[in-house]
Order: C-alpha cells, then sequence, then structure tokens
C-alpha cells in the first residue's frame, strides 16, 4: 500500500462519525473500556468495541487489559496531534470572527491537549515564555535558552532529563480554540504534570477541563506576570 492509499484508509478510520467521538474523548489522556467510550459516541457497547477493534489494529488507539476489563487509549502523541489539527478545520470559521476574551472557564479557557496544556491559558503561558527569551519558534518546534532552561529548573526540570527521549523535545501544537501554538513535545508534557503535581491546576471529571487554582493563579503571575 502506498503513501495516498495508507492516508486514505487512516483519515477514513480517523472521520467516521462514532470513531471520531471516541478519539475526540480519548485526548484528555485517560483511557477508558468500550462500554464508557460506547456513552460518549452515543452506541451500543458491541458497536463500540467493533470500531475500537479497527482502530486498534490500524495502531491508532492502544489497549491495557487489567483483569476482566479491556482499557484504550490513544497510541500515541502523533494522534493526539492529528485529532487536534482537524479540530483546528472544525473551528476556522470561528476564527474570522471578532476576538472576545474568554470566559474564564471551559475547554477553549484552559484545557488538557492529550498529555499538555492548551486553550487560552496554555497559549499564554508560552507566550510570556517567549517574550522572558526563554523560548524562540524554530519551524515546527521551539528552541529553548540558556535563560530558558534556568526558568525551567525551577521545576526541577534539565536538559539533560531529555538526553534519551526518542519523542520530540519540543513541538508547537495549533490550538483549535486560540488558533496559536502552545507547547506540545516531552518538554510540554513534563512542565505540566510538574505544575499538576504543584496543585497548579486540577483536571475536571469527566472532562478535558482544568481548574486554575488559586496557587496556580499566584505562582503564574509571579514567574511570568500573567493575569489569568
Amino acid at each position: 500500500m502506498n503513501v495516498e492509499d495508507k492516508f486514505v484508509s487512516i483519515s477514513a478510520l480517523i472521520c467516521e462519525p462514532t470513531r471520531a467521538r471516541m478519539l475526540w474523548n480519548l485526548l484528555d489522556f485517560r483511557a477508558y473500556t468500550a462500554g464508557e467510550l460506547s456513552i460518549v459516541a452515543d452506541t451500543s457497547p458491541t458497536s463500540a468495541s467493533n470500531h475500537l477493534s479497527k482502530l486498534l489494529e490500524a495502531g491508532i488507539v492502544k489497549v491495557e487489559i487489567q483483569g476482566r476489563h479491556r482499557y484504550y487509549s490513544l497510541s500515541n502523541a502523533e494522534v493526539a496531534y492529528a485529532v487536534e489539527g482537524l479540530a483546528n478545520l472544525a473551528n476556522s470559521s470561528s476564527a474570522k470572527s471578532v476576538k472576545k476574551e474568554p470566559e474564564k472557564n471551559g475547554v477553549k479557557y484552559c484545557r488538557t491537549c492529550y498529555d499538555h496544556l492548551a486553550g487560552f491559558v496554555g497559549v499564554k503561558i508560552i507566550e510570556a515564555l517567549e517574550a522572558k527569551g526563554c523560548l524562540t519558534k524554530s519551524e515546527s518546534g521551539y528552541l529553548v535558552s540558556e535563560k530558558g532552561w534556568d526558568w525551567f529548573a525551577f521545576f526541577d526540570i534539565s536538559k539533560e532529563d531529555f538526553n534519551n527521549s526518542r519523542r520530540p523535545l519540543t513541538r508547537q501544537c495549533l490550538d483549535w480554540s486560540e488558533r496559536r501554538p502552545h507547547l506540545a513535545g516531552q518538554l510540554g508534557a513534563t512542565f505540566f504534570n510538574k505544575m499538576l503535581q504543584r496543585n497548579w491546576f486540577k483536571k475536571v471529571q469527566f472532562s478535558r477541563e482544568l481548574v486554575i487554582t488559586a496557587k496556580g493563579h499566584l505562582k503564574l503571575y509571579d514567574l511570568l506576570g500573567v493575569n489569568l
């Protein structure tokens, strides 16, 4: 099968409505059973299992078996970028409208994008790091300056942590609601996880939405001058 045929095959798998709904909900970096995904996709558990088998065979999702349960999740970050990229097409018409100050809640304001921070908050944080000279856009990713590594050291993140990582260190992930990039890649995932560990953000149950804690508001203002 040539590249064109593979593209057609993968596109058909991802864009079928039931599978598309399941993949959209898997963007929260959690693993779900076929029964749970059948609910969000508004289909039967049997039908969901059939759809997941096709996605599994194509390497779009992976499965972990624990006892009698099978938990499905996205196979890798590249799948998440593809789904998020399609969302940019879906949101393209709103990009032409007058930009309004976002409401300070909901998935457009602050959410997860697979394993990193996205939404208005994610974009503002990265733009503040660019303004401070910590990050610089470079092709599809970001370059981290020495000043940047000094800044990330506050989170116990160092350049050496990523020496053996196969995943790209940084990546510009175009945010579907903001139409501007946020930070993805291994650094983006690690940075977000450190902020979670410090209780700067809290996850909303059964959603990709995140809530910034009072501590998070204070620390982000102190470190970046970002008033969220």
